[in-house]
């Protein structure tokens, strides 16, 4: 009887020890749950407070991205508004330029056609003679040139755009005139016989084609008995004219 309630003893001391050790076994598992709990919670919550951080980084650089492409469309619109003024100012400079140019190109153009200064370039010869001699004809004059005949080639040849015009070499001036006397005629003064040279600097084809032109110049000298001939020139020269 004692033997067994000795064997009980020991088998209730044995189980107190099991008790125990599990007790410090779930103790310590327990603290090792919470633990790696607590770890694991702050951890993830200093991962969420970087991803905050990082998210408001990202808005205050999207809020300067913003704030710079407001700053640059206003800076876009300033240089818009200058450029604008460049192209206004340019584009009466350029106006003022041209008719400065158009000046000076008619000022040349009235010095030409005033005989003032020297001029050369392309142009043609019309060489107006004398009709040959007929004893049947009454009147010598009918087949001699005369004032009115040159009038008529020096108008259609500066109608014709002629930047200048000669007669035997003697430049045409704005206030030329020309006389017939007898065979020869008066130019500015001087005389020049037959045959005559009219020379203009000018378009050679314009110039020839509107003086070739049907029932034109030619053919009406041609029809008082004056002997027409016409030339077109790679080269004319003609000096200004001198004195008054």
């Amino acid at each position: 009887m004692k033997q067994r309630k000795l064997k009980k003893l020991k088998w209730n001391k044995k189980m107190d020890s099991n008790r125990v050790v599990l007790s410090i076994v779930f103790l310590v598992l327990g603290f090792m749950i919470a633990f790696s709990f607590r770890v694991t919670k702050d951890d993830g919550d200093q991962g969420n407070r970087l991803t905050d951080r990082q998210w408001e980084q990202h808005i205050s650089l999207r809020n300067q991205l913003i704030e710079q492409e407001e700053k640059n469309r206003e800076l876009q619109k300033e240089l818009n508004a200058k450029q604008e003024k460049v192209r206004e100012i340019e584009t009466s400079l350029s106006k003022e330029a041209q008719v400065f140019f158009n000046m000076a190109e008619d000022a040349e153009k009235y010095r030409m056609f005033l005989g003032k200064v020297k001029v050369s370039g392309k142009g043609v010869k019309v060489t107006l003679a004398d009709g040959e001699y007929d004893p049947n004809e009454e009147n010598i004059n009918n087949y001699l040139v005369h004032e009115q005949h040159v009038f008529k080639v020096i108008n259609e040849l500066y109608i014709s755009g002629a930047a200048a015009i000669a007669v035997n070499g003697q430049r045409i001036a704005h206030n030329s005139y020309i006389l017939c006397t007898g065979p020869v005629i008066t130019v500015d003064g001087y005389q020049h016989p037959a045959p005559f040279e009219i020379t203009a600097i000018g378009d050679p084809e314009v110039l020839s084609s509107a003086l070739n032109i049907t029932g034109g110049v030619k053919d009406q000298l041609v029809n008082d008995q004056i002997v027409f001939s016409l030339e077109k020139q790679s080269e004319i020269t003609m000096e200004p004219l001198l004195g008054n």
